[in-house]
């Protein structure tokens, strides 16, 4: 199906009158995330129709009447069943969902964009990527960080050769509370399996094509240990194969002081120069008699202002949207979100160990994050 575009200013690269492919594409779970790209795929016209799944009735409602969509759905399988929806964005929660969702989606041949984490384990990863290939459909994971344009710029001053050669990147981001309660109270995933993930995606971009060998973590307890036993914050180091140095802290246990607050300070060091970039959101100020100090515009996936997008999601979700109407890669492989997983599975690992674990990794090792892993979940 195709939209005929009238009236084309006449600056614009494409022809008057030439036709834009459109495709149907569905989110399934409307949540926080999947609100934002619901609502995103509903103002863009390369969405010819949109479909909704969302398993509560009343937040199905919601947004149902948000975003007007094609059909709006309880059951997931609608979605996957249905053979004119090719393009499919899964934001559900828990986490352990996201593998069988997955799964079922790629195995329809439908391009799919996940919300991190990409699985539960690695050989879930493993099976996605592969059905992905086997099906000849694209695969992405959602690592919106890489759509902030302090990120972007860093990406180029790197690669332009301004910096020199980087020698190490300090990556400092905390979260308020109650996002973190939130997360907490329903799977017990760490600090740097649900926060530093995006820091450890960004960073590796930022340095590709070196890739990490070792990883050493150490975590803090504080308010989290009384909610699932997780630590409030993980610092992470990072060796990379050519000598650079990675060090990410994450954590999530800021005061309350803007819903869903983000907070993010970076350094790039190299030969030639330095970077650093202020992601703490303090540039927008309000302060109420009700509410006191708020920081609007300060989450990490970004927000709908009237008629704008403030953030990266909203970008994030119709670059793949285009990749998969164009036929080009999605800025993020699954491959390298593996290689996330890994990592973030090795720093957890380091932690609970006290000592540094080398990637790729080990026999051993898979076996013992294993092991946790069965001991989380009883």
């Amino acid at each position: 199906m195709v939209f005929m575009r009238a009236n084309a200013h006449p600056d614009c690269h494409q022809p008057q009158g030439k036709s834009v492919k459109q495709v149907e594409a569905a989110v399934i779970g409307t949540g926080w995330c999947g609100g934002i790209r619901a609502e995103t795929l509903s103002r863009s016209a390369l969405c010819d129709r949109l479909h909704i799944c969302e398993i509560k009735p009343d937040r199905l409602a919601e947004m149902k009447a948000l975003t007007k969509p094609a059909t709006a759905t309880l059951d997931y399988q609608d979605i996957v069943k249905n053979d004119a929806i090719k393009v499919v964005y899964i934001c559900t929660t828990p986490e352990h969902t996201h593998f069988p969702i997955t799964r079922d989606c790629l195995k329809a041949g439908k391009h799919v964009l996940l919300e991190k984490p990409i699985a539960m384990e690695l050989w879930e990863a493993d099976e996605l990527i592969a059905l992905a290939k086997r099906h000849g459909v694209k695969f992405t994971i959602g690592y919106s960080q890489r759509f902030n344009t302090k990120f972007a710029y860093a990406k180029k001053k790197i690669s332009d050769g301004t910096l020199g050669t980087v020698s190490a990147i300090v990556v400092s981001r905390n979260i308020a509370r109650g996002l973190g309660k939130k997360i907490g109270t329903r799977v017990k995933l760490s600090p740097v399996v649900m926060e530093s993930t995006h820091d450890l995606d960004f960073v590796f971009w930022l340095l590709e094509p070196a890739r990490p060998v070792r990883v050493y973590s150490q975590g803090a307890y504080g308010t989290m240990k009384a909610i699932n036993g997780s630590y409030d914050v993980m610092w992470s180091i990072v060796t990379m194969d050519n000598g650079m140095v990675v060090t990410i802290g994450g954590g999530w246990s800021l005061p309350e002081s803007y819903h869903n607050y983000c907070s993010t300070w970076v350094e790039i060091h190299g030969t030639e120069g330095s970077l650093v970039l202020d992601d703490t959101h303090r540039d927008n100020w309000l302060n109420t008699v009700s509410d006191g100090t708020r920081f609007p515009m300060s989450t990490m996936p970004g927000e709908q202002v009237d008629h704008v997008f403030a953030g990266q999601m909203g970008p994030e979700t119709i670059h793949f949207l285009e990749a998969c109407i164009l036929d080009k890669p999605p800025m993020v492989s699954p491959e390298s979100a593996r290689r996330v997983m890994e990592t973030y599975l090795a720093a957890d690992l380091s932690a609970d160990r006290n000592e540094a674990i080398d990637l790729p990794l080990t026999n051993e090792t898979m076996a013992a994050i294993s092991d946790a892993t069965a001991k989380v979940k009883l």
